[in-house]
């Protein structure tokens, strides 16, 4: 009731954080004056002046006026650009750790450099992280020259960039990189195998440019790096060619017959479902191909798998089109971002679907994927110090900024108001009135000589368009996934007069449509331009600009609305960049997949209640409510997805860091002895507390199952017995006492034979591997647990505490498993002197195993580097505990190891 009269009173909270924040510019400005009369030698040695002065203890806000003053002084001289007032605000809101939502063309990429400037001086390395490999050189090579004229070093990471050149651009204070590239090296460092070959620093402060598009479009994408599973394209290739046989099951929708067939698809939460018929049929079908014994079903344990294939055939069929949520290139399914419209190549989707897709279409269906490392960006972007961002599109996902990541969002003043004009949204009863409508607008828009920018969401949608325009005999650029190539270049002579150019949802964001189009790209396609062609470039440049802006400024088109009224608003900015003319205007129709699914009841009814012929369209604020609440319904579905896939990847990811810390500690170590020590005594403990419980008499201890046990757990054979029989006074305590002292005796022997320094390097090795080993499989355990743990739900349990329960239990195994199998493979490891070359000659081949082994394991993780020998005198022939091949023991058949155990009691135990 009173928070109007208050911010009427008072301001918003954003109106008072910019005045606040206008006091410290004055501050700014107030040091020009002495700024502009250093030399430049005088103005770069201000970097170390104020390096010297964080040494001391002071902070960067108090250095945060005359650095800025600094940074704009040396923009002017380097860039020939001064940063505006409003600017130094952006800056500000960087450096807080906040959101800075700024229009587009107010120079985001020069706001970038206050913050990063000033958080550099640190030591500690800034990150730049940019949506794709072009902006994230573009940018770095724009800012370059500014940043080292003032003495700071400047790298940039890309994919598939040599190990030697990657480190030097992470040890460099500033860094620029897409965020995949971050987080994949991220993955990369924690499975290397020697501290030399890890890249990144601690993680210390990050700029995000178009935050938006990476804290929340990519948010629901997992990074995951993984090696090959089995082949299981036959398989695929036989499900493939039943899915086409399978029918939609229809309900009664108003009066209509219902069409009675296998599988339902809802499009509001993209799932398809087979029904009771469907399960049947598909059982059916299965069976006659020999896929599914006689009178089995889908749903017995050992046929999930098969079910599995199944639903991933039907999603591939039913849910992913072709140039809509994939290409088909160089006989390659390349996904396409939904959001940008950008091809994601080297992407693939998990479970299968990825080669569902591929049987579908034909193609040869590459192996499955096992994971070996995995994050989200949530939980990496996380992991930062300091975090921040820029965009202009923030304030709509401010509770989600808040919510998820603790961001707060700063909507940035314009350096000049905005004379865009916003129509409103012109709906119509079917495409095809749309398109028509769409095309005589383009070309009233031609004819006055204003450039013209239509935004489709699909690919399909695109070249629709095209070819409607091709067939009116109308020029034009397309600008899709097919030809991202060409993207800066078709963007930058985007806005001449006439030019019409169609985009695939915001691909060409971060290059802005600069109107008359861009006179630099012209001069930097000429050879060695004179200062007279350049003058000349320049003039016709400003004729252009000027006939544009008087013809009325840059038009978008959208050709439908999107899910999120962000990325409507992101189309909307391409025009009316500071201060210039521009109009927007989003045409729909029924038809749409938005207005379909979400709100074409509503809107139908308005328009037969007008009594709306074919061709009209309706044009009202009312319309344009019920298509926003609409997107609303659909954003907030969206947020509850995202916070979902958060919640559980924090339990994941609370594990993640223990494993990560462990290995680390374990890397960083040069002497892991103790460590080995103690995971020595956890197992002992363990395996003599399975055969002598607690408290127990003498005749319940099972003697003979401990004896099994410490053969195969240590590789040592003890009289356990005999020791009893002899020794009246040799109770539980002792009992644990004798056997560790034995074990260290026969380990001490083996280290006698290796020498320390070889079996320490051995160590470290073998529990890495061991480690990276048993954390891939748990990965797979808690994948499948994650996609099964819904069902909980029906048995009244709440699934997300059951996950958090169930996968605590997994972890704690988990560890256990670490400790278990390192002990074993190191008691087992046979030593053994040779002739020095012989010995030589073995360890060579010994170490190429290893490093072929492990470059299968991490095989879709380019980076790694193959580890060096790893000791003089070690035997690395593992001699490891028995391994069953032959026939698969029942649970409560008798133990192999001949304790006399049931096999789930002993050997079988859940590890």
């Amino acid at each position: 009731m009173f928070a109007p009269l208050l911010k009427k009173l008072f301001g918003s909270k954003n109106e008072r954080e910019v005045k606040r924040m206008l006091k410290t510019v004055q501050l700014v400005n107030a040091f020009e004056e002495q700024m502009v009369a250093l030399s430049d030698d005088q103005l770069r040695a201000k970097t170390d002046e104020f390096k010297a002065r964080i040494a001391k203890g002071e902070t960067l806000d108090k250095l945060l006026p005359e650095a800025f003053a600094v940074a704009r002084e040396a923009g002017k001289r380097i860039m020939g650009m001064r940063h505006f007032d409003v600017q130094l605000v952006g800056g500000m809101t960087l450096h807080e750790g906040k959101i800075a939502e700024m229009r587009t063309g107010e120079g985001k990429t020069l706001v970038a450099t206050l913050g990063v400037y000033l958080n550099a001086l640190s030591g500690k390395g800034v990150h730049v992280v940019t949506v794709n490999d072009y902006l994230a050189r573009r940018d770095a090579n724009w800012m370059r020259p500014l940043y080292e004229f003032l003495g700071l070093t400047v790298g940039v990471v890309t994919p598939f960039q040599p190990p030697e050149e990657k480190r030097l651009a992470y040890a460099a204070d500033i860094t620029y990189g897409t965020n995949n590239e971050f987080g994949f090296d991220y993955l990369r460092d924690n499975m290397a195998f020697s501290m030399e070959e890890k890249f990144q620093r601690e993680l210390n402060f990050a700029v995000i440019d178009e935050v938006d598009s990476i804290l929340i479009d990519e948010a629901r994408t997992p990074l995951i790096i993984s090696g090959q599973a089995e082949d299981s394209s036959k398989l695929y290739m036989e499900i493939n060619k039943l899915i086409p046989q399978l029918e939609l099951h229809v309900e009664e929708v108003e009066g209509e017959v219902t069409k009675a067939g296998h599988y339902t698809v809802d499009e509001k939460t993209r799932q398809v479902e087979l029904n009771e018929a469907g399960h049947q049929f598909i059982e059916d079908m299965l069976t006659r191909v020999g896929l599914l014994a006689e009178g089995e079903s889908l749903y017995s344990a050992h046929n999930l798998g098969l079910l599995t294939h199944v639903y991933a055939g039907l999603r591939a069929h039913k849910l992913f089109n072709r140039n809509i949520e994939y290409i088909v290139q160089d006989g390659q399914v390349v996904l396409v971002d939904e959001h940008t419209g950008r091809t994601m190549p080297g992407r693939r989707l998990s479970e299968g679907l990825h080669q569902a897709i591929e049987a579908k279409e034909g193609l040869n269906i590459q192996a499955e994927s096992q994971t070996l490392a995995s994050t989200t960006f949530q939980n990496y972007f996380r992991l930062y110090t300091k975090l921040s961002g820029m965009t202009g599109t923030a304030d709509t996902e401010a509770f989600e900024f808040h919510q998820i990541y603790g961001l707060e969002v700063m909507v940035i003043p314009p350096n000049k108001p905005l004379a865009r004009k916003d129509f409103n949204d012109l709906v119509f009863l079917t495409a095809e009135e749309k398109y028509a409508a769409i095309v005589t607008d383009i070309k009233e828009s031609m004819a006055a000589g204003r450039p013209v920018l239509v935004g489709t969401a699909t690919i399909e949608t695109s070249e629709h368009m095209s070819a409607l325009l091709v067939k009116e005999g109308i020029e034009h650029k397309v600008l899709n996934a097919k030809f991202h190539e060409k993207e800066a270049e078709i963007i930058a002579q985007a806005g001449r007069p006439g030019a019409l150019t169609i985009a695939t949802n915001m691909a060409g964001r971060g290059t802005d449509i600069l109107l008359g189009g861009n006179w630099e790209v012209e001069v930097a396609s000429l050879e060695n331009p004179t200062p007279e062609q350049i003058a000349q470039i320049k003039a016709d440049w400003q004729k252009r600009h000027q006939q544009v802006l008087e013809s009325g400024g840059l038009q978008v088109i959208a050709s439908e609305r999107h899910e999120s009224r962000r990325i409507d608003n992101q189309l909307r900015g391409r025009a009316g960049r500071q201060g210039d003319a521009g109009s927007s205007r989003f045409y729909l129709s029924l038809e749409d997949s938005l207005m379909r699914i979400f709100a074409s009841d509503r809107v139908k009814n308005f328009m037969k209640a007008l009594g709306m012929q074919p061709g009209e369209a309706i044009e009202h604020r009312m319309v344009t409510n019920a298509i926003e609440k609409a997107q609303r319904k659909v954003e907030g579905r969206n947020f509850d997805i995202r916070k979902q896939l958060l919640e559980f990847d924090d339990v994941n990811n609370e594990q993640r860091k223990v494993i990560y810390h462990m290995r680390n500690t374990l890397l960083a170590a040069d002497n892991i002895g103790e460590t080995i020590a103690d995971f020595r005594q956890d197992v002992l403990n363990a395996t003599v507390s399975a055969h002598i419980p607690p408290q127990s008499l003498p005749e319940q201890w099972d003697v003979a199952g401990l004896e099994a046990s410490i053969a195969s757990d240590f590789g040592v054979t003890l009289p356990i017995q005999q020791w009893l029989d002899e020794d009246d006074h040799l109770y539980e305590e002792t009992l644990r006492e004798k056997l560790m002292t034995e074990l260290m005796a026969a380990y001490n022997e083996k280290e006698d034979q290796a020498g320390a320094e070889a079996l320490r390097s051995f160590e470290k090795q073998i529990v890495l591997r061991v480690l990276d080993d048993l954390w891939k499989d748990h990965l797979s355990t808690m994948d499948h647990l994650r996609h099964g743990i819904h069902l909980r739900g029906y048995a009244q349990k709440n699934p997300k505490q059951e996950y958090k329960r169930e996968s605590f239990t997994l972890f704690s195994e988990l560890l256990d498993s670490i400790k278990r199998d390192s002990i074993r493979v190191l008691s087992h490891v046979q030593v053994r002197r040779e002739d020095p070359e012989a010995e030589e000659q073995r360890l060579r081949q010994e170490a190429e195993a290893l490093a072929a082994r492990m470059q299968f394991e991490h095989a879709e993780a380019p980076g790694l580097e193959q580890p060096e020998v790893l000791g003089e005198e070690v035997d690395v022939a593992l001699a490891t505990a028995p391994v069953r091949n032959e026939q698969k023991l029942g649970r409560n058949e008798l133990c192999y190891c001949g304790s006399g155990k049931k096999f789930k009691h002993c050997h079988g135990q859940i590890q």
